[in-house]
């Protein structure tokens, strides 16, 4: 009995500091801006992915285009991919806007 408690517990004691490392999506543009390449790719996908988005819309806007959801889009996505993967401790939004730039001739004004 003792050692299924304690077994219990041990299991409990990972799944809380899993939980604990895996950061939530921010709610906000100030919180989102700071959240680096690292930080993202510990968050589940379907997070990673509603804050990838999220930025790639705000700095859209601030460029005066839109992303389109053809293979222009996929493009910035790689370009995205690529730029966390060379500086994981990057901020995320940084590299999303340096990718819109890349592309920024390609892209559909608003």
């Amino acid at each position: 009995m003792f050692v299924r408690s304690i077994a219990a517990a041990g299991a409990l004691l990972v799944a809380a500091s899993a939980a604990a490392q895996t950061p939530m999506p921010p709610t906000n543009f100030e919180q989102a801006a700071y959240i680096t390449c690292r930080e993202a790719h510990a968050m589940n996908p379907e997070s990673r992915k509603v804050l990838a988005i999220f930025l790639a819309e705000h700095a859209a806007r601030h460029r005066g285009v839109r992303i389109p959801d053809d293979d222009r889009g996929t493009q910035i996505a790689f370009l995205i991919r690529g730029g966390c993967t060379l500086s994981p401790d990057a901020h995320l939004f940084a590299v999303v806007d340096k990718a819109i730039i890349a592309e920024l001739g390609k892209l559909p004004k608003r």
